[in-house]
């Protein structure tokens, strides 16, 4: 089997032409015959490289607004011909085919049409054909063929060349001809997600999905496991878009705990006022509006000091010099926010294990997406959760309505329910999370532990009682029994907010106007498993 083989002929057609002179006129001065096509060609024609058109080896103009150019037997069979054997060698003899040994090709821009709004027919019309087939058949002969389709890999091209004398190694061309079919993958995907999107299939026959890497990661979960951190070109505001000031390199954990408290701060409208949010184990331990940043996360530290010792905070707000300083007193992982000031860099470049990381702004709570999880053979898909609602949504169920501050902490606890694992119970009071249980087997012992965690955070803030004395207390689902909404009124309770539709709305419903309490329902469950 060939290993190093020479390039002569290369043929260069791209849509980003970012570095496309200096690696044309790289390849020219080695000796390397270029050939191109439309825009590609004029530019390099503009900068002084000389190049032949397409059109003039195949002898057929580019027609059809460009859509046919490449899609002729004497690029495909440049490309394919195997050069060692010599029925293939005849062939190309035969119809004055000659080889080509390079191909660099990007594709046409159809994922940043769909991420701009473009209308379907520019969205189909930025559908690459010709680019696809010529990556595959380059790649599919890479025993010979060199296939590039990243910019990035431009550098190491030229670099693979000069350490091998103007040739490249088939361990090379192999990794190229990998990258060239994820590409390609990756590009169907898009366009067969966007055209199920389009018609309004949630449920398409076959579901692609593709990321490009953002990071290889130490190891997983646990030390014993590998694993990668990959983008899916979508661009919502979060980690994935985010810029690390300091700190060491993000762990699996560390990304996983960071989403999901960005995504849970992004509730809240940084118009309306700070919000900060701190996680662990990628669950909420506090949460907080306040009238200052500073503020939101002293109370939403106060919730459980505890569990927020090594957490990740997200905030809602440019990062300011007060509240960093506020943070800084206990060991945090993670701080994310859409910007902070210089001065809050600085009082955090004291902390050198703490990452900072700003997004450049919020993400959007109520934009569609889809949330993926893998299963034994298979994987479930799903639409985001959206799901939004206002006080004009809730029906008061109780004898007793609510009063407005307690209509307010109804509405902040609903939005913090939506993302606790369940079983979800949160109490809250003036904007501010006092307990919060999660992830249990059964609705009442999430409500004794939140109320549990509120007793011990009495104690630790020497406080005469604990702060659910006087709370609204948040259930994701309905209450299959009254037990769970007692616990939450032994606890200080003194309203509910809760989806109903138990067979038991009745029974509990008595037991909350027996217990003097206000209780509305959202007709909405926010179920996190």
């Amino acid at each position: 089997m060939t290993d190093l083989f020479p390039l002569r002929r290369a043929l260069l057609s791209v849509s980003d032409k970012t570095g496309l002179i200096d690696l044309a006129r790289a390849l020219s001065a080695s000796g390397v015959e270029i050939l191109s096509t439309g825009g590609s060609a004029k530019a390099l024609r503009d900068s002084g490289i000389e190049v032949t058109d397409v059109a003039a080896v195949t002898q057929f103009p580019e027609m059809m607004d460009g859509r046919v150019k490449t899609l002729h037997p004497k690029v495909h069979g440049g490309l394919l011909a195997l050069r060692d054997n010599a029925e293939h060698q005849a062939a190309m003899e035969a119809h004055d085919i000659a080889g080509i040994d390079l191909l660099v090709v990007n594709l046409y821009p159809f994922e940043q049409t769909v991420a701009g709004g473009g209308d379907y027919d520019s969205c189909v019309e930025n559908i690459d054909i010709g680019g696809p087939a010529m990556i595959r058949a380059a790649a599919k002969n890479h025993r010979f063929v060199t296939t590039v389709v990243d910019v990035e890999d431009y550098e190491a091209l030229l670099g693979e060349l000069a350490a091998q004398d103007g040739q490249t190694s088939y361990a090379f061309r192999q990794q190229m001809a990998q990258r060239a079919y994820a590409r390609c993958a990756a590009y169907d995907a898009a366009v067969s997600g966007w055209m199920a999107q389009a018609l309004g299939n949630n449920a398409p026959r076959r579901h692609s999905q593709a990321g490009n890497l953002a990071q290889s990661l130490r190891y997983g979960e646990n030390p014993h496991q590998s694993a990668a951190f990959y983008v899916d070109g979508s661009n919502r505001a979060g980690v994935a878009t985010a810029i690390q000031h300091q700190g060491k390199e993000l762990s699996y954990n560390n990304i996983n705990d960071t989403d999901a408290a960005f995504e849970l701060a992004s509730e809240f409208d940084p118009a309306d006022g700070p919000a900060c949010v701190i996680v662990k184990h990628a669950n909420p331990c506090g949460v907080a509006r306040g009238d200052s940043l500073a503020a939101a996360y002293t109370s939403a530290f106060d919730c459980d000091r505890t569990s927020a010792f090594g957490g990740i905070i997200a905030v809602n707000q440019t990062l300011d010099k007060a509240t960093a300083e506020e943070i800084s007193k206990i060991f945090t992982e993670v701080v994310i926010a859409p910007d902070a000031t210089a001065e809050a860099i600085a009082v955090f470049a004291a902390k050198k294990n703490l990452r900072l990381l700003t997004t450049g702004g919020m993400a959007d709570p109520k934009q569609p997406g889809s949330t993926l999880r893998q299963v034994a053979g298979g994987f479930l898909l799903q639409d985001k959760d959206t799901g939004q609602i206002s006080q004009d949504d809730l029906k008061v169920v109780s004898k007793r309505a609510p009063s407005a501050q307690e209509m307010a902490d109804m509405l902040f606890a609903w939005r913090v329910t939506k993302h606790v694992k369940s079983n979800a119970i949160v109490y809250a009071k003036a904007a501010a999370t006092v307990g919060i249980g999660a992830g249990q087997m059964s609705r009442v012992d999430s409500c004794r532990i939140a109320a549990r965690k509120a007793e011990d955070m009495a104690e630790t803030l020497g406080l005469s009682a604990p702060l659910t004395q006087g709370s609204v207390v948040a259930s994701d689902a309905f209450f299959p029994f009254a037990d769970g909404l007692m616990t939450a009124a032994k606890a200080g309770a003194t309203a509910i907010i809760q989806p109903g539709g138990s067979m038991r709305d009745d029974e509990v419903i008595a037991a909350a106007d027996d217990a003097g309490l206000a209780m509305v329902f959202t007709g909405m469950r926010h179920f996190r498993h």
